[in-house]
């Protein structure tokens, strides 16, 4: 748990991390305060791994999530449609960690992910497994193909709207048997509410 007075955890030595920057650390912790939300660990200390976030029911979580990011500065990846990229807002794309995506690669998004977390020296590949703000009965297991394929553990993040909490969960390891893990991870979520829904 964090500090009475501190709204986010320490980031560990082995994180990936932006360059140090005060003043956005800042913003992204009186958002939080402001909002009465606080970031719980502790966070792992390990360079690689995917970062799976539910349940993923608003738009307010990309505010508080973003909030958390700033706050705790450190780097997350994600893929994002090659589409996007359009001057201006391709250049702030890639300062939020977006990464366009190829679709018409033979490789796939799963492929394209798995490459670039093999040829990074540190990342945190992030993305929520629901694929969607709507209750969906099962979860897209590209996030379990991509921690699988690249050999990295998956990091359960979820958001609890009723303490205003947003927290990670140990660090899971693949087994091999897709429907199990992902079961096992839904499992996991059960305790945990969006704002508008939990993940079961």
């Amino acid at each position: 748990m964090t500090a009475s007075n501190e709204v986010v955890p320490p980031l560990p030595p082995s994180a990936p991390r932006v360059k140090p920057n005060a003043f956005t650390r800042w913003i992204g912790r009186s958002v939080l305060r402001l909002g009465g939300w606080r970031v719980v660990g502790p966070l792992p200390d390990v360079s690689k791994l995917v970062l799976i976030v539910a349940p993923h029911s608003s738009n307010w979580d990309g505010i508080w999530g973003f909030a958390a990011k700033l706050a705790l500065g450190f780097e997350a990846r994600v893929l994002g449609k090659a589409q996007l990229f359009w001057w201006p807002l391709g250049p702030l794309l890639r300062r939020l960690g977006v990464i366009p995506i190829d679709r018409s690669s033979p490789q796939g998004t799963v492929g394209q992910a798995v490459d670039m977390i093999r040829g990074s020296e540190r990342i945190w590949y992030a993305l929520t497994p629901e694929g969607t703000r709507k209750r969906v009965e099962k979860w897209k297991s590209g996030f379990w193909k991509i921690a699988h394929e690249a050999q990295v553990p998956i990091l359960p993040a979820y958001f609890h709207y009723p303490e205003k909490r947003i927290g990670v969960g140990p660090l899971f390891t693949t087994s091999g048997d897709m429907a199990a893990d992902i079961a096992a991870l839904r499992e996991w979520y059960r305790p945990w509410m969006g704002r508008n829904r939990g993940t079961v």
